[in-house]
């Protein structure tokens, strides 16, 4: 056999995939990146599947690791390339005649999009079980050339996610975690120098399910996310035959406890991966292509492209407290400022005076918060009157331990382990596998949309059941809660079918369940909980690193004590994202509401850009401290740019846009208009100086090109 043809070409214009098969038909991936670029050597011994069983683990010989578990013995018996539309797809098919093993990995990319998707599905045509401990869904021995100056070289990023400081990217030097070799050793023992892993049911607690690499020298870049909603979710990188490889799983039994036997004839399919990369413009580029694969492959849905202004009663506002008397004046003044969506949040369906953390699952509206004769009807119609579309908040998957549900629906349709169903601060959390738990929500849903015309549901997941569940017989909690996971997909999938304009918002204490699996289907991501406007503009300037701008909902909450600057400040925040309007608007003093009114017009103005822009960060990504932040989105034509300066910063600031050295820039002022910024294109630099007078204050620009805007 040739070189040639023992080498597996796919891919198209911005992305070339190369599999090398050795002589025995191990496949190793051996290169990604644009076409026509040098091959990489084929000497990474990194396989394209990495599986562990039971009794088929890790092997060493001396001092080299020779079979990472099953995945090392698969080898290549066919492949076949297709295409679908916008979807390039490469299928490769392995076995292990040993143990009848078999794999399908596959490989998707948009057309013209330097992105990869990757899945492996495994078939067992063997005679004996498999007990399953570990599957990847995608490895990548050739992030760096073979060569250990190229290690030295990286850049690892991750992402630090937590409930009120969502979003906060990291960057440190690979070799902190995976250190050089030298003298008569020169071996590392296939264990990850850096791995981060999610944990319980938020899929997002702790960290993002993201990562990247980074070259300093050259800024040919990767980021990679791991499609699933729930925590069993692990990712690793390390340096194996002299270059940087990336392994990204689902659960796998050391992290998450699961374990999963696959029968003879039986399959088992890992969660989904995606990578994307730069080949020389650093992470922004490579956050760039991110963003466009998200695009292709979610769900179509009319809100994508419409980017309704969101009232929403709850932050800085009614907090979980809503009533006929109180949301009445909050919705004629939502109406005047131009939202177009009205959503009553937590505390509707309270009847019990704030105990209604342990009474929830029902869904009922409270007589006592609407006590007339149409109770919270009266409050729908009012927002209907006023030309809004009404939303209701809903934490689907949990029932509390006094609701009459949890008396009524059986114990198979809970989470339970070891027999006993689990409670977790006075609640429930329902199997979505159990068909009584999918009967009772579809029934919830059915009511609230197909009756009472709620056009908005905000779905949110406030507790942590740790592990998950071993409801079935033999089930470990992490095959579980897998199974729940995949349950809960379906079940989104099967509302937005049948209620197809139907807007659902991802929420869960905030950003704690941030991941692609949801935002693939759902239109909205809550981004935070945060109360304080100065704390929110770093998780705002980077929410676009982890779902696409026209998704990433930002409260916008002024209150009547804020001064005009915070007003402002906190309407910017939202202005590159999703508004979601917030605060006592009928208390603001007339110069702040019209700071309120006047960013909600200026959204209006330039939302249709949002759903085709791609982010950059003049400033690089957002440190949670940093006194100046800088958030950009790229169109075609135009570059809009929100800069904030905060508390003890200098007043002016240096924002660095390379890409467009040479250009004659000029930098238009949208909001808000009264304010007294500074700007200075350099020409030769691709700089932009900008100086803000006061702090905090915080505007938007708009950038364009003076021959272009004149022709």
């Amino acid at each position: 056999m040739t070189k040639e043809q023992r080498t597996i070409r796919w891919g198209h214009e911005a992305l070339q995939l190369e599999i090398h098969l050795d002589d025995d038909g191990s496949p190793r991936l051996t290169h990604i990146g644009l076409p026509g670029e040098a091959d990489s050597s084929p000497g990474t011994a990194v396989p394209l599947v990495e599986v562990t069983a039971a009794g088929h683990g890790r092997s060493w010989s001396g001092s080299r690791l020779v079979d990472t578990g099953l995945g090392g013995r698969l080898r290549q018996r066919a492949h076949h390339a297709t295409r679908d539309g916008d979807w390039h797809t490469l299928t490769v098919h392995l076995h292990d005649p040993e143990t009848g093993l078999a794999a399908e990995v596959t490989y998707r990319s948009p057309d013209g999009v330097p992105a990869l998707r990757s899945e492996v599905t495994l078939r067992n045509e063997g005679q004996s079980t498999l007990h399953l401990e570990s599957v990847s869904s995608l490895v990548v021995g050739c992030l760096t050339p073979p060569d250990p100056a190229a290690v030295d070289a990286a850049d690892l990023l991750w992402a630090e996610n937590d409930w009120l400081a969502e979003c906060r990217w990291q960057r440190q030097p690979m070799r902190r975690t995976t250190p050089g070799l030298s003298g008569r050793v020169k071996y590392g023992h296939g264990k990850a120098g850096f791995a981060l892993n999610g944990r319980g049911t938020w899929s997002s607690c702790g960290h993002l399910p993201m990562g990247g690499l980074t070259d300093r020298r050259t800024g040919r870049s990767w980021v990679w996310q791991i499609e699933h909603n729930g925590g069993g979710w692990r990712w690793e990188c390390q340096e194996h035959d002299r270059a940087a490889y990336a392994a990204l799983f689902g659960p796998t039994d050391t992290d998450h406890g699961w374990r999963h036997p696959l029968e003879p004839g039986a399959a088992f399919r890992t969660v989904p991966a995606a990578l994307a990369f730069s080949a020389d413009g650093g992470p922004d580029e490579a956050f760039a292509a991110l963003t466009r694969y998200r695009r292709a492959h979610r769900r179509p849905h009319p809100d994508h492209q419409r980017l309704p202004v969101i009232f929403n009663d709850y932050m800085n506002c009614l907090m979980g407290d809503p009533t006929t008397d109180k949301l009445l004046p909050l919705v004629d003044a939502a109406a005047d400022a131009g939202a177009e969506y009205f959503v009553i949040d937590a505390g509707w369906y309270d009847d019990d005076n704030g105990g209604w953390w342990n009474t929830v699952g029902a869904w009922e509206a409270a007589a006592s918060r609407f006590p007339g004769e149409k109770g919270i009807h009266e409050v729908l119609d009012r927002i209907r009157e006023r030309g809004m579309v009404p939303g209701l908040w809903l934490e689907p998957e949990v029932i509390g331990v006094r609701s009459p549900m949890a008396r009524s629906l059986p114990d198979e349709a809970f989470f339970r382990r070891d027999g006993v169903r689990i409670s977790e601060v006075d609640r429930h959390h329902l199997d979505l596998r159990h068909p009584a738990a999918r009967a009772h929500l579809d029934r919830v849903v059915d009511r609230l949309v197909g009756e009472w015309g709620v056009g908005y549901l905000k779905l949110d997941h406030n507790i942590d059941p740790g592990s998950g569940t071993s409801a079935r017989p033999g089930e470990t909690p992490g095959a579980g809660l897998l199974g729940h996971n995949r349950a809960h997909l379906d079940w989104l999938d099967g509302i937005l079918d049948r209620y197809p304009h139907l807007v659902v918002e991802n929420c869960s204490s905030g950003g704690m369940r941030w991941d692609h699996a949801l935002l693939s289907r759902l239109q909205l991501q809550s981004t935070s909980d945060q109360q304080n406007l100065q704390l929110y503009a770093p998780i705002a300037a980077s929410a676009p690193t982890a779902v696409t701008p026209e998704q990433g909902a930002v409260w916008a909450y002024p209150l009547p004590e804020d001064s005009l600057d915070e007003v402002a400040f906190t309407m910017a925040n939202a202005l590159l994202g999703r508004i979601h309007l917030s605060g006592h608007l009928p208390e603001l003093e007339p110069e702040a509401r019209a700071l309120v009114h006047e960013a909600v017009a200026l959204y209006k103005a330039i939302r249709a850009d949002l759903p085709q822009a791609v982010p950059s960060w003049p400033l690089g990504l957002p440190a949670w401290d940093d006194p100046w932040i800088a958030l950009a989105l790229h169109t075609p034509t135009t570059i809009y740019l929100t800069a904030w300066r905060r508390p003890g910063a200098d007043p002016s600031a240096t924002l660095h846009l390379p890409h467009l050295r040479g250009s004659h820039i000029h930098a238009d002022l949208l909001y808000p208009s009264t304010s007294q910024a500074i700007t200075t294109w350099n020409f030769g630099t691709g700089d932009l100086s900008l100086t803000l007078p006061t702090a905090p204050s915080a505007v938007l620009l708009r950038l364009a090109d003076r021959e272009t805007s004149a022709a």
